[in-house]
């Protein structure tokens, strides 16, 4: 079974993260000629973000300036009430970036020491290792999800002290066995609504053997939230009031499901909706935009998986109601595609022609997208004209001010910024 990071660390020589993409051997990046992409009908209720400041992408320059050098970059959070963002080494080291905004252009100090390290813990292997990182909405807790020495997933807490992560503070809060050593997920992130939320793989393996994805009494295949700041039970973590199988059957945690790797998802600073970028498997890579709505965006919401892959069968040929269709899909293997790599909306204020376009790429072809949608309804895709090299799009990652990232496990750390 073919894993991007498997590939990554054969050409590279490095130990790097990307979710896994299809599970053929022969067809990834073997196509030659021009990508096709698909606008997909996509849910018609209304974003909060309102009318977008922009039309189409067309013309927008812009160029990648390296803030940071360390080792296989794989997830990146700020630091609520600091200048600080923290980066995850997939190796177990967390490292620290301090912004300097005295001046006109804000300067990035790396901490030479680690953060943190958990190394001895995990196993940078594959697609296994340290794969996210986030931040309590007060900045008082730092949370990350790693893979143990056998493979299976752990999400726990530490306390910051002053600048400083408390190493003596980790507190479990989820443990989930894998059953396979890719798709394990990996992505942290405090919604709006301040509860954590977690996405899991289907657990690897072709096809998602064990039909994982969609049954809601497992935790694979999902994006789980939690509440970590109220411990309920025997759990040491509570479960929001308004999880969709709090009462109605399935494992409470979960939030939605029919996932086969999602890899990234984000919420939008402004609106509030969620976008989620999913793997697929031979054929579709997809993106999901999910609105914010009253009971949260994405509450409950089927996004296929194994049932389907993008829009089209994968298991059954039966169409299968209530499912999401994907905003925006793209073939893997054509023009050198083999797997999403999901970011963020762009809400900073060095690029006004970027605003309200969702960031994204994929981990082999390496370049740097653009879309722009309103209300579901997809208005322009296009490059951005500038890339990471071939197979080391890990990542992207986006400060408090709505400024976007972008981390290759080559070592480097970019920021976006107009050319």
């Amino acid at each position: 079974m073919r894993s991007p990071i498997a590939i990554a660390a054969l050409t590279c020589g490095s130990l790097l993260l990307a979710a896994c993409g299809s599970d053929a051997d022969d067809n990834a990046g073997d196509d030659a000629g021009t990508a096709h992409t698909e606008a997909i009908s996509a849910p018609t209720s209304t974003s909060s973000t309102g009318v977008p400041p922009i039309e189409s992408l067309a013309g927008i320059e812009v160029e990648l300036v390296p803030i940071a050098e360390v080792r296989s970059p794989v997830a990146m959070a700020p630091r609520p009430a600091t200048n600080d963002l923290f980066i995850a080494e997939q190796a177990g080291r967390v490292r620290r970036v301090t912004i300097d905004r005295s001046e006109e252009e804000p300067a990035y100090d790396l901490d030479a020491q680690p953060a943190l390290d958990i190394s001895d813990d995990t196993r940078a292997q594959g697609e296994q290792g340290l794969l996210g990182i986030a931040f309590s909405p007060d900045g008082s807790r730092m949370y990350l999800d790693y893979t143990d020495i056998e493979g299976d997933t752990h999400i726990v807490e530490y306390r910051m002290s002053g600048d400083d992560v408390d190493a003596d503070s980790r507190r479990e809060l989820l443990f989930i066995e894998q059953p396979f050593a890719n798709h394990n997920g990996g992505q942290l992130a405090f919604g709006p609504d301040g509860f954590l939320y977690i996405a899991m793989g289907d657990g690897g393996g072709q096809g998602d053997p064990q039909g994982r994805a969609q049954n809601t009494d497992d935790l694979l295949g999902k994006i789980l939230r939690i509440d970590p700041a109220m411990p309920s039970g025997d759990k040491a973590y509570g479960i929001p009031a308004g999880n969709p199988f709090v009462t109605d059957g399935g494992e409470p945690e979960v939030w939605l499901y029919g996932v086969r790797n999602p890899w990234r998802f984000s919420f939008d600073q402004q609106s509030d909706d969620l976008w989620v970028a999913d793997v697929g498997q031979n054929e579709t890579e997809e993106i999901d935009w999910l609105p914010a709505t009253n009971d949260g965006a994405g509450r409950g919401a089927n996004l296929g998986w194994n049932l389907r892959e993008g829009v089209d069968p994968f298991r059954d040929n039966e169409p299968v109601p209530g499912l999401i269709d994907p905003i925006f899909q793209y073939p893997n293997g054509v023009d050198g595609t083999c797997s999403v790599t999901g970011g963020y909306v762009y809400r900073g204020r060095a690029i006004p022609a970027l605003t309200g376009a969702y960031i994204f790429g994929d981990y082999c072809a390496s370049e740097i997208h653009g879309l722009l949608a309103r209300d579901g309804e997809l208005l322009d895709e296009r490059s951005l004209g500038v890339s990471v090299a071939a197979r080391t799009l890990s990542s992207f990652g986006q400060d408090l001010e709505g400024e976007v990232y972008v981390l290759s496990t080559d070592g480097t750390v970019y920021k976006i910024e107009p050319a």
